[in-house]
Formats: C-alpha cells, structure tokens, sequence
C-alpha cells in the first residue's frame, strides 16, 4: 500500500465549503475590527469639534467680558463688543474646522476587508471549477 488515500468528491466539495466558512467568518472579524477603527477616528473628530465648539463659548465669554472693557475706552462699547465676539467667534472656528478635517478621513468602504474578500474569491473560484 502506498499510503495515498484517495477521497471522494462529496468529501473534498464538503473541505472546500468548510474553508469558505472559515474564510467568511475572518473577513467578518476583519471587518469588525476595520469598523472600530473608522469608529475610534469618528470619535476623534467629534472630541475635537465638541473641544472647539466648548472653548470657543468660554473664550467668547472671557475675553468679550475683558476685551469690552478694554477696548471700551477707545471705542463705543457696542463695537467693542462686535471686535470681541468676532475674534472669539474666529478661533472656534478654527477649532471646529480642525476637527470636521479628521472626521473627512472616516472611510466607511473598509478598504483591507474588500481587497481580502477580492482574494478569497479569485482563490475559490479555481477550486470550484
């Protein structure tokens, strides 16, 4: 006996069906593990919005507070109020645009789980013929 076992088709069809099971559920980790990622970034660019959107109520508070003041002894107190508020107004902006930028860079499409899945079916479809 040579040692070769040969197995029938039902057999080698039922491996091939298992291995595309075991690769489905990867790619459903993958893309698990890819969607917490994206998430983990869109909490990131909120944190930053909410950042800036926060300092920019306290700062538009302080300083128009303070910067009315000041510059109330040069021009009248309404448009001293006006430069205030538009400086502070200014800076969260700044702070907003910064992280409305890093929410842009979500990519929903999980670009790694697609290529994989890409392969997996290249892959599959000679064993099947």
């Amino acid at each position: 006996m040579s040692g070769v076992v040969e197995r029938s088709i039902g057999a080698v069809l039922g491996d091939i069906a298992g291995n595309v099971r075991e690769m489905v559920r990867a790619e459903i980790r993958l893309a698990k593990l890819e969607a917490a990622t994206q998430v983990t970034t869109a909490v990131r660019g909120a944190a930053f919005v909410a950042a800036g959107g926060g300092v920019a109520l306290v700062a538009l508070t302080f300083i128009a507070i303070a910067g009315m003041y000041a510059l109330a002894t040069v021009v009248a107190l309404w448009i001293a109020a006006l430069i205030v508020a538009g400086t502070a107004a200014l800076i969260g902006g700044v702070l907003i645009a910064a992280g409305l930028k890093q929410m842009h860079k979500i990519n929903l499409a999980l670009p790694k789980t697609v290529a994989t899945i890409k392969e997996d079916i290249q892959w599959a479809k000679p064993s099947t013929r």
